[in-house]
């Protein structure tokens, strides 16, 4: 019997990285999956974002674990549409009781330097898709009796980190979104619960913009200078975690071994918050 058998989930930003790696842990716990990603490039972003071929592949990896899947190539910013696809979903798979906000961007730049354009669609993916995101799955929770949403944060939710203003800024905001539903929902048998992750090693690490970020003082960096850089974020000796430490972590809170636990910010981060 799996830990989450017989639930449905709906995974924003599914195609690949922790998206991917969440509807593969939850499916080998027994889940259906619902699944959308924008699966297109946004012109901010500086480097290249999931494509209808990720979004494939996931769906291939959770059949192959016999499981059922709902995909869909939706925009998070699209609220009618992210509504519609979960609604299709729903009445496919009959149910929803496990909500992964998940779907999010990244760009850098010094705050007095950001382009308008990179701070709205930082706010519109990453904090405004979260919003859409719970308002499209709360009716049908409610309906399945309750139910739990994570929501992905960062370790950025919890602290300041320089170049990263609109990062930081939509994940604090994350945090007061989870606070504001745990409240709202509790009646309802609904929880609500932010993971915060440190740096995780997926595309939205490793591509030459973050390497920048992280070591702007080095044209080439070798594979031993950028895990010295990233390790210097975190209290244990690893420069970054893996996405199924995260997955992990979100199969703990969607299942009901943690029926009483919401309102939590949940660090999966290797002690960067503290440091």
């Amino acid at each position: 019997m799996g830990r989450v058998e017989g639930k449905v989930a709906f995974i924003t930003g599914a195609a690949r990285g922790q998206g991917r790696s969440h509807a593969i842990r939850l499916a080998e716990e027994g889940a259906d999956i619902i699944a959308v990603d924008i699966a297109a490039q946004i012109d901010s972003v500086p480097f290249p974002m999931a494509t209808p071929d990720d979004l494939a592949q996931t769906v291939k990896e959770v059949e192959a674990l016999d499981r059922r899947i709902v995909a869909t190539q939706t925009d998070v910013r699209d609220y009618a549409a992210l509504k519609a696809a979960l609604d299709d979903g729903v009445a496919q798979l009959g149910r929803l009781d496990i909500v992964v906000a998940n779907a999010g961007i990244g760009s850098f730049g010094a705050a007095v330097d950001l382009e308008e354009q990179a701070w709205q669609d930082m706010l519109d993916v990453n904090l405004t898709g979260y919003w859409h995101t719970a308002k499209a799955a709360i009716p049908h929770l409610r309906a399945a009796g309750g139910g739990s949403i994570i929501m992905t944060s960062s370790a950025a939710g919890l602290k300041g980190y320089q170049h990263l203003a609109h990062y930081v800024s939509a994940k604090h905001g994350v945090v007061g979104l989870m606070r504001t539903l745990t409240n709202e929902l509790g009646p309802d048998m609904i929880r609500v619960n932010s993971v915060h992750p440190t740096s995780v090693n997926t595309d939205m690490i490793h591509n030459k913009a973050t390497y920048e970020l992280f070591a702007p003082d080095l044209e080439n960096p070798t594979k031993d200078q950028l895990v010295e850089r990233f390790q210097a974020m975190n209290i244990l000796p690893i420069p970054w975690v893996e996405a199924r430490d995260i997955s992990n972590a979100v199969l703990f809170l969607a299942s009901d071994e943690a029926r009483y636990i919401t309102g939590v910010t949940l660090p999966v981060d290797a002690g960067s918050v503290v440091k």
